[in-house]
């Protein structure tokens, strides 16, 4: 009987399974392990959005796969307010968090194989995931003149601010990536889920969705969103989708297919996040805090730190092999991520989150100060 290959087959070692030895190592710190290897908010869930979450809590009916009409009403209203682009011909989609979108994104445009989706040279492995999921091949570059016209790129990836160089991709760039998109047919996909936490007025972080980048259409556009970091909701999977109505139209009847729905006490918890930007400005503010101690901490340790004007991370090198910072920094009870979980362009760098508590990052300021 010739069964077909397992799809677990075409995906590498999961990512953060290859630092066990190094957190092992961490750990055994005689004052613990402090993990600054994964963006996993630390904070807790603001008030406003924990009482939506209750008050909706008897929902024993199936939700809606396109959001309630009040959550497409409030996620419409923040992408205009946000990314500036306008409501009129926008169309809106709930996702289980932006993590599941991005790796069944390929799968649910239809791409198998012999298509080809396009990837920054260093960037979120689930991009590639994504594609291996679907049967596509992935091909990374930062420049796309380089791939001529190669008719088989179904879809574009593009990542401003960037996971994990922290890297702002300015409109004019942006603009240049779609114009080639649509010239080709292509799809373009834009993570914004770090729009929100640009850090320097000389590289203000601008959505795919903006006039200045769309050309007033969203015709190939989607953008994708979450509130795993502006409202600490990484615990609830919460993400959604916008952009062009007929693709988001033909994500929507999937999905309905599929039954990948947002639970109902999850989409009144949006609302409510997405209506009060009082917390959303309060955790940002946590966050630069951190971020200028933890940047003065390294820098004054020895590391450059590349990029980083925006997100949740620093992007840090000592010159040298990635897993050998990764050893140095679990020695002093310091976990991170080792640069080439992002592609090969990241060997020699590490990845450190801005998500631990003010506690730890006092303690990483301290423990990087010592010989």
């Amino acid at each position: 009987m010739n069964r077909p290959a397992p799809v677990s087959s075409r995906l590498p070692e999961f990512t953060w399974d290859t630092l066990d030895a190094a957190a092992a190592l961490a750990a055994a710190h005689p004052d613990g392990l402090i993990n600054l290897s994964m963006g996993t908010p630390v904070d807790p869930v603001p008030p406003v959005i924990r009482q939506a979450l209750a008050d909706a809590s008897d929902a024993p009916g199936y939700p809606l796969t396109a959001g309630t009409p009040a959550l497409r009403e409030a996620v419409a209203t923040w992408v205009a307010r946000s990314c500036g682009a306008g409501v009129d011909g926008l169309g809106v989609l709930p996702t289980i968090g932006s993590k599941e979108l991005v790796a069944w994104l390929p799968t649910l445009l239809g791409l198998g194989s012999g298509d080809v989706v396009v990837v920054p040279s260093i960037c979120y492995p689930t991009y590639e995931d994504g594609a291996r999921i679907a049967g596509a091949t992935t091909v990374r570059t930062d420049s796309l003149t380089a791939l001529g016209p190669d008719p088989r790129v179904r879809l574009v990836w593009v990542n401003s601010p960037g996971n994990p160089t922290g890297r702002v991709l300015p409109a004019n760039h942006l603009r240049k990536v779609v114009d080639w998109a649509r010239e080709r047919g292509a799809v373009v996909a834009s993570d914004e889920c770090y729009l929100p936490l640009g850090w320097s007025a000389a590289a203000e972080p601008v959505s795919v969705l903006a006039p200045e980048v769309s050309g007033g259409s969203y015709d190939g556009l989607l953008a994708v969103h979450s509130l795993s970091k502006r409202s600490n909701l990484a615990g609830y999977r919460a993400g959604f989708v916008a952009g062009d109505p007929a693709l988001v139209a033909e994500l929507l009847k999937v999905r309905k297919h599929a039954g990948m729905i947002v639970p109902a006490p999850v989409q009144a918890a949006m609302i409510a996040a997405l209506g009060d930007q009082e917390h959303a400005d309060a955790q940002r503010e946590r966050y630069r805090a951190r971020r200028e101690r933890l940047l003065a901490a390294f820098t004054g340790a020895g590391f450059t730190v590349e990029h980083s004007e925006a997100g949740l991370y620093l992007w840090l090198t000592r010159g040298e092999d990635c897993w050998a910072t990764v050893d140095w920094l679990a020695r002093r009870g310091i976990l991170v991520a080792a640069g080439v979980f992002y592609g090969p362009g990241g060997a020699q760098h590490v990845r450190a989150a801005l998500t631990e508590s003010d506690e730890h990052v006092a303690a990483v300021a301290a423990r990087l100060a010592q010989p």
